[in-house]
């Protein structure tokens, strides 16, 4: 089992930032692809990015590379993701996802474990 735990959300200023952070526990982090999600009310989950287990390789939806990004920290178990320009339309629910082995994945469906997420709300 992976326990994750997210923080760092909360309430800002459009045009602001926030780092989110997802910590891990139970098993050997650095063997695990991380992802990070959003949901919004009213709307479906959305990927928002990934990490493979290293670290070297990251992927983004879209539209989202160039505010958002995605790191991690094996030695801390805890990956990170860092959200610039913050528009009112980020705000979301924001949870992280673990797969163990792997690359990159842009799926919920293809992650194990959840954590319980951190709010995130952007104001005008």
């Amino acid at each position: 089992q992976v326990q994750l735990v997210e923080s760092g959300g909360g309430l800002v200023q459009a045009g602001g930032s926030l780092r989110l952070s997802c910590v891990a526990s139970g098993r050997a982090f650095n063997n695990f692809a991380m992802g990070w999600f959003r949901q919004a009310p009213g709307k479906e989950r959305e990927f928002v990015s990934a990490i493979s287990p290293s670290g070297d390789s990251t992927d983004y939806v879209h539209f989202m590379e160039d505010r958002f990004a995605i790191y991690r920290d094996n030695a801390k178990n805890t990956v990170y993701l860092h959200i610039h320009s913050l528009e009112p339309k980020d705000t979301a629910h924001y949870y992280c996802a673990a797969r163990g082995g792997g690359n990159l994945y842009t799926r919920g469906g293809e992650y194990n474990y959840w954590g319980q997420g951190t709010q995130v709300t952007v104001s005008p």
